[in-house]
């Protein structure tokens, strides 16, 4: 153990070059033991080679996995019969994962990844939430990346539903970014989830961490579903990852004049699986689990409807601002007041009433929506 975690501490040691040391030596432990010429055949960096020789970082590897037992994590390795098998098949595989949380269960259920835009729209949040939400309640793992906005909503989504969802981090477990999110990673351990890293503990959020946490969202995953994404947005670096990888890719479709929907659009035009419903993802996994979770169809062309979730015991003015209310775009408090025809006191009681029942979320500059 202290072998692969000394040598995933390496300078310049990334997946490629790891994957050549092992292919070359064996095991982390008999890369310890090369010599300075067997290593220099390999063309790493000086750097590289002086570290590994004078084995570095073996003391401090010790202490990092002390470190991770002691806030209740593991430290898995590549050839550990833990480590996931998905992960495992994809080129150059990182060689340590950090987890944290109930790992085992979240890595033996199917698992499907749901990115998006950061900075996404009303639409796109309810679609995530939605999709992940139907999508945990049949037993689907839930993969995403913690980030604000999509990715956050899909955690959000399997956690409603009592699912299993699991984070993977751009730092190391040690570390939450966004910090916002800290409460989110709480829940997502307290509710059955896990936290997954290829990162020392303490690593920080820098920008060149991120691509590689892309590789891991997808290689645990059985498909990736890009619910939004922008012409420039990271998420469509996964999608791509996920082609090579050999895995399905499905696309929620958005608006046509939205930059949001720029990435989602192109890959459904590039022969990404159109997603309007759980059914659609589901249906392309392998049989042995769609087979399981899918009811018999009783006509050829027949589909499941999309059954919306009708308000309860609403009074007259909650009912009201209900039918105002939309699940794609968000509405400002000034434009109920308007439309309504209620006082401030009224609405405020309205609303208040509707987001108590679990109907609507506030959302930032005075606006709300309905609840998916």
């Amino acid at each position: 153990m202290k072998e692969w975690i000394s040598l995933n501490m390496t300078p310049q040691v990334g997946p490629r070059a790891a994957t050549k040391l092992l292919e070359r030596f064996g095991s982390a432990e008999n890369v310890f033991h090369a010599t300075r010429g067997e290593l220099e055949q390999l063309r790493l960096k000086a750097e590289t080679i002086e570290s590994i020789l004078k084995r570095e970082f073996h003391e401090k590897a010790e202490e990092e996995s002390n470190n991770v037992k002691k806030m209740g994590g593991d430290v898995l390795v590549l050839d550990d019969g833990s480590y996931p098998f998905l992960l495992r098949e994809i080129a150059d595989p990182p060689i340590t994962l950090y987890v944290k949380g109930d790992w085992q269960a979240c890595f033996e259920a199917p698992c499907i990844a749901v990115v998006g835009s950061r900075r996404c729209s009303t639409y796109g949040e309810n679609a995530s939430l939605m999709l992940s939400r139907d999508l945990a309640e049949r037993g689907i793992c839930i993969v995403s990346g913690l980030a604000r906005g999509i990715d956050s909503a899909a955690h959000r989504g399997a956690l409603e539903a009592k699912g299993k969802t699991v984070a993977v981090l751009g730092t190391g477990v040690g570390q939450v970014y966004p910090r916002e999110n800290a409460r989110l990673v709480d829940e997502i351990l307290e509710k059955g989830g896990a936290i997954v890293s290829q990162f020392p503990l303490e690593t920080p959020p820098i920008p060149e961490n991120f691509p590689y946490r892309n590789r891991i969202i997808s290689g645990l995953s059985l498909g990736v579903l890009i619910v939004e994404a922008s012409e420039r947005s990271g998420s469509l670096i996964t999608a791509r990852l996920a082609m090579e990888q050999n895995r399905e890719v499905f696309a929620v479709p958005g608006n046509i004049t939205s930059k949001n929907s720029f990435g989602t659009n192109y890959f459904i035009k590039s022969g990404a699986k159109l997603v309007q419903q759980w059914q659609d993802v589901v249906s392309e996994l392998p049989a042995e689990i769609s087979a399981a979770i899918l009811p018999p169809r009783i006509g050829k062309n027949e589909e499941t409807p999309r059954v919306e979730r009708l308000p309860a015991d609403l009074s007259e003015q909650e009912n009201r601002i209900w039918q105002l209310l939309s699940t794609d775009e968000a509405t400002h408090i000034d434009a109920l007041i308007e439309a309504s025809g209620f006082s401030v006191g009224e609405l405020s009681t309205a609303l208040l009433g509707l987001e108590i029942k679990e109907l609507i979320r506030p959302l930032p500059g005075k606006c709300f929506a309905r609840k998916v």
